[in-house]
């Protein structure tokens, strides 16, 4: 951006794999979406939440793309988007307050752009986080916590969302412990669908491919039934 301006919100949701830039809490929030094959489509739309600022994370995280991916080969329209102060998108790091405000500008957008769509969330690490508290006060369809940083952010503060919710756990996690992710699963009811993925670690090196057939086999019967003739 030069000067003062400030790019128009976008007032549709794109046909195809594009750049968006919606207007947050405290300034432009940097998104990227994308489409299914038509024939695929299925009337849900994913919201994909990265992993902490402070340590590098992105919306071009591999595990937040590799999610991505999967839904949209499952037939869902996907948002990934650059909490504050990340990328393009304005503001600064608020400590998961603001990330949390940020994620419920994004997902107002889909419901009007997409109103009649099912509304899913996802988020790795201390997207799982964000994801999570913004659930408490969402209708989903589906929630997707992948390596939920539990220990490290108020997990157990939270409820469960009460919608089906798959968690994804590696047994090699070096940044967090499996043992607290099922106990903290096992303290939930009902609790969520835990799969833990053997030899993997935080950032599935080497398991993304194995992560990404994991994924649409624990969320597939979940699917909302294709419409007939769907309005792109």
């Amino acid at each position: 951006m030069t000067g003062n301006h400030v790019p128009e919100q976008a007032e549709a949701f794109p046909a195809e794999r594009s750049e968006v830039t919606l207007l947050g809490p405290t300034g432009t929030l940097e998104c990227v979406c994308d489409v299914p094959d038509a024939a695929d489509a299925r009337p849900a739309t994913i919201v994909i939440c990265h992993p902490h600022p402070q340590h590098g994370g992105t919306m071009h995280n591999k595990v937040a793309t590799i999610l991505e991916r999967s839904m949209r080969e499952l037939g869902l329209r996907t948002v990934r988007f650059n909490f504050r102060g990340v990328g393009a998108s304005e503001g600064t790091f608020d400590d998961g307050y603001g990330e949390t405000d940020d994620l419920f500008a994004v997902v107002e957008w889909v419901r009007r752009t997409r109103p009649n769509d099912d509304l899913w969330l996802g988020g790795f690490s201390f997207g799982a986080f964000i994801s999570l508290k913004a659930a408490q006060n969402l209708q989903l369809g589906q929630l997707i916590s992948i390596a939920p940083a539990v220990g490290r952010y108020g997990f157990s503060e939270l409820s469960h969302p009460g919608c089906p919710w798959l968690v994804v756990q590696g047994d090699e996690d070096e940044l967090v412990n499996i043992d607290a992710v099922r106990d903290w699963v096992g303290s939930m009811d009902p609790a969520p669908d835990l799969v833990v993925m053997e030899q993997a670690d935080h950032f599935f090196h080497r398991r993304l491919m194995d992560l990404r057939g994991l994924l649409k086999n624990g969320v597939r019967d979940n699917l909302p039934e294709p419409r007939p003739q769907q309005i792109a």
